[in-house]
């Protein structure tokens, strides 16, 4: 592992730690590099504030893990893992989508839903021709009802259990993006 890794590693758990105790608005740079023992330069070599750390932590440790192995057959386990990793550290979650001026994990995860639905809709639509327009719009319109489930949850305390949320998703998913492109294709005859 790069002495750079373990840096920013270090940095990361700092965060959470610092977290634990406060909200992610009070947190300095300087009580990150204290409470790690490493100089604010150190800090400012790998990343330009805290928002950047926060992102590096949304992608490494969240967004990876949702994006390794995506397919249409395995994106409700991968949700699923993403959930119990989001509880496993939850005064991160919580404490960080609370606050309204980062929005790159709500971005992040939009991103890759978006896509995901737009290659589910491929393969259910595979002998139909589906205006990209409506294909588009489809994915958008279940990638933000994902993700803003994910995110409500993790706001509003993560009382439900990863599972249940990720039955409760695929259980809608499943039902709403048959029936958008089932309809979608017939309404196109």
């Amino acid at each position: 592992m790069s002495e750079s890794l373990i840096t920013k590693r270090a940095l990361s758990s700092g965060l959470k730690e610092l977290m634990k105790k406060k909200s992610f608005d009070k947190i300095t740079i300087a009580d990150i590099t204290e409470f790690c023992g490493l100089n604010r330069q150190t800090f400012y070599y790998h990343f330009q504030d805290k928002y950047e750390l926060v992102n590096w932590i949304y992608y490494n440790e969240a967004i990876s893990i949702v994006t390794n192995n995506l397919t249409f057959e395995t994106w409700d386990t991968r949700v699923c893992e993403l959930l119990t990793a989001m509880k496993g550290e939850a005064h991160f979650y919580q404490n960080t989508l609370r606050d309204t001026t980062n929005n790159e994990f709500h971005n992040y995860l939009y991103c890759v839903s978006k896509e995901l639905f737009c290659d589910i809709i491929d393969h259910i639509a595979i002998d139909k021709t589906i205006e990209e327009t409506d294909r588009v719009f489809i994915a958008e319109f279940l990638a933000f009802g994902v993700v803003g489930m994910i995110v409500a949850w993790a706001k509003n305390g993560m009382k439900q259990s990863p599972e249940d949320i990720t039955l409760h998703l695929r259980t809608i998913i499943n039902g709403s993006k048959m029936f958008a492109v089932s309809r979608y294709l017939q309404d196109m005859q």
